[in-house]
């Protein structure tokens, strides 16, 4: 799907999606949790891909980390700034991110990548990858289902992942997954009730 669909279709829900999920309280514990640690284990300055609203951009900085958060949604953007004035907040495309090589110390990817049709994300993941400084660390965060498949998603179409396939795609790209996980989404719990996974890699330093 071609990021300007994805930003027209956040666009039109930005209001709904911010309410639904856009403070820290509706998160899960376990979510929370394996951001914190990512982020408490990984040097440098920080790029929240995919950004939206602004939530985990404002969690990153939060102990004082350099941080950039970057989005589509022109909406997520407006609602990200006048949330968080005091951080960075810039419209790019995971796709052609406008940064230098080797210019993060982690990059989070937390379920930005499910509207990426299955044939582009390798490409995507080579972009996230070439911002990411030898050492530093990807978290990706996603729907965990059959690899590529896709399905009805609240907002636009979304596909499943799984961190067997992602291992694959990272280790074509420079990265070696340290950390992978799944679970069944908590009862009640917010945005969704598909199975969660996520995969910490580490980007190969340079021989």
């Amino acid at each position: 799907m071609r990021d300007e669909q994805v930003a027209a279709a956040y666009d039109a829900r930005a209001a709904e999606y911010i309410a639904l999920i856009g403070s820290l309280d509706q998160m899960e514990r376990a979510d929370v949790a394996l951001i914190a640690r990512w982020r408490d284990e990984t040097p440098g300055s920080l790029l929240d891909a995919g950004c939206g609203p602004g939530l985990w951009t404002a969690f990153l900085a939060g102990t004082g980390r350099d941080v950039i958060g970057v989005d589509l949604s022109a909406e997520f953007l407006a609602a990200a700034r006048e949330r968080h004035p005091a951080l960075r907040f810039e419209a790019a495309s995971v796709r052609d991110l406008p940064f230098a090589d080797e210019a993060f110390g982690g990059v989070l990817a937390w379920y930005s990548l499910i509207h990426l049709p299955p044939d582009e994300l390798p490409a995507v993941i080579a972009e996230l990858g070439r911002v990411l400084a030898p050492g530093g660390r990807m978290l990706i965060g996603f729907f965990d289902g059959p690899p590529g498949e896709p399905f009805a998603h609240a907002v636009t179409t979304a596909h499943y992942w799984s961190a067997d396939a992602l291992t694959v795609l990272l280790g074509d790209a420079g990265l070696a997954v340290v950390h992978a996980e799944r679970r069944e989404r908590e009862p009640g719990a917010a945005g969704s009730v598909r199975p969660h996974g996520a995969v910490i890699a580490e980007r190969r330093a340079s021989v």
